[in-house]
């Protein structure tokens, strides 16, 4: 019987689409938030109408192929009626102009997608807070190429997906462009909108552009020194880095967790100490850019490839200072054991995929894979498993088939108790 996705009622599998161009203008004072969204895109199947994800703005006008169509918005969907059917294969253009006061998609985790700050906004989408400001496919397989305009007040800065192309200044605020060609999932798509200082980490081989509070510019430095020295550590691990920049945002107010966009990190002023507080965070967003930005899963139930590899990093860099990867492992074990053995981290449920045991669980199963392959198969496993699936997706299936090809022993015992059963298995032999 064949699986539901989890997450279902987000968007539609009869379409692909192939590009975004989103033209915005926002004010930060009042949080509106004015779109024109222009979605290209193919069908898969025959089609008789095409369905969007968008939240409670004001729609005013939609075309189809640039002629006024009609539409219904409700529930969250946006639904578009072609006039005629779509045969498979047929590329189309929606175009969606909308307004409003762009608010968090309420779910399972709290309030997620566009956030307003005190002075200015936060974009943090994962896994379903994409529509809260941009009619989308939002389905973490629908990955598409993206412009994003955005036109705000002159004393904020903007950052976004991407390079920044341009930016220029008019009657109405000024303009940032930002382009991004790689393919992206709706839900790793951002925009950042505050009073920062631009600066550059590092210049190359990847660039790394930061906006920070002109207060934690100091604390910045010291904490993100290291930075460049991770990034080519985990070219070294990983493969190469899978996009054109590695941009950082610190917003000036206090973050849970940082959050990972494609190109990009956000962190919380509490995340910049000046002591390299969160040096394992800075890790394990980096980690991000290969395991879920680069290759990201198909469905949400397989979260352990995002996070257990990410989590996983943090050991690694930790390793790369002096410290035991595997005794990082055997603490991280030892905590998992005292906590209820209820979960499958290869099927964890909706309400579970960012349970923390999931990234545990996650990073102990490549652990435990690393110590029954050794460095000399795990490493290259790893650097062909991001070759193969850059800029796609992929599920655990696909990991656990391209992990066998590295080892001479049956593999599915592992996998099968670290991933499909509840009870805490013991680590391989050291």
């Amino acid at each position: 019987m064949k699986q539901l996705p989890y997450l279902d009622a987000h968007g539609d599998d009869g379409y692909q689409v192939l590009r975004y161009d989103l033209d915005l203008s926002y004010h930060p004072g009042s949080n509106r938030l004015a779109g024109r969204a222009l979605v290209t895109a193919v069908a898969r199947s025959a089609l008789n109408g095409v369905s969007l994800d968008l939240g409670a703005f004001r729609v005013d006008r939609v075309l189809f192929d640039g002629r006024q169509v009609r539409f219904a918005h409700r529930l969250g969907k946006l639904r578009v009626r072609p006039g005629r059917e779509l045969a498979p294969g047929t590329e189309f253009t929606v175009e969606v102009r909308y307004s409003g006061i762009p608010r968090p998609i309420r779910g399972h985790w709290g309030e997620i997608g566009w956030n307003q700050l005190d002075d200015g906004a936060l974009v943090a989408s994962q896994p379903t807070g994409a529509p809260s400001w941009f009619p989308c496919n939002d389905r973490p397989a629908d990955k598409a190429a993206y412009r994003i305009a955005v036109t705000t007040a002159p004393a904020y800065a903007v950052v976004a997906n991407g390079v920044l192309v341009s930016r220029t200044s008019g009657r109405a605020g000024t303009t940032w462009v930002y382009d991004q060609p790689e393919p992206t999932s709706t839900y790793l798509v951002t925009v950042q909108i505050g009073r920062y200082e631009l600066l550059e980490i590092a210049s190359g081989p990847v660039r790394q552009p930061a906006a920070v509070p002109a207060r934690l510019l100091r604390a910045f430095r010291h904490d993100f020194a290291d930075q460049p020295r991770m990034v080519r550590a985990f070219e070294r691990f990983f493969g190469p880095y899978p996009f054109a920049e590695y941009g950082i945002v610190v917003v000036d107010e206090d973050l849970d967790v940082p959050v990972e966009a494609q190109g990009m990190s956000i962190f919380g002023a509490n995340h910049v100490d000046g002591r390299g507080g969160a040096e394992h965070l800075v890790a394990h967003e980096l980690a991000h850019q290969w395991f879920g930005n680069s290759v990201t899963v198909a469905d949400w139930r397989d979260i352990w490839l995002h996070e257990g590899f990410a989590n996983y990093a943090e050991w690694l860099w930790a390793e790369e200072a002096g410290r035991s990867c595997h005794e990082l492992a055997q603490r991280s074990r030892a905590g998992l054991a005292r906590l209820p053995q209820d979960i499958s981290i290869g099927a964890p449920g909706v309400r579970r995929i960012f349970d923390d045991r999931v990234y545990q669980r996650g990073a102990l199963t490549l652990h435990a894979l690393r110590l029954t392959l050794g460095d000399e198969r795990f490493f290259p496993l790893l650097r062909e498993w991001t070759r193969r699936y850059r800029h796609s997706v992929a599920s655990s299936a696909d990991f656990v088939g391209l992990a066998q090809r590295y080892s001479d022993a049956d593999l599915a015992p592992l996998f099968q108790s670290w991933l499909s059963e509840t009870a805490l298995p013991h680590l391989p032999d050291y």
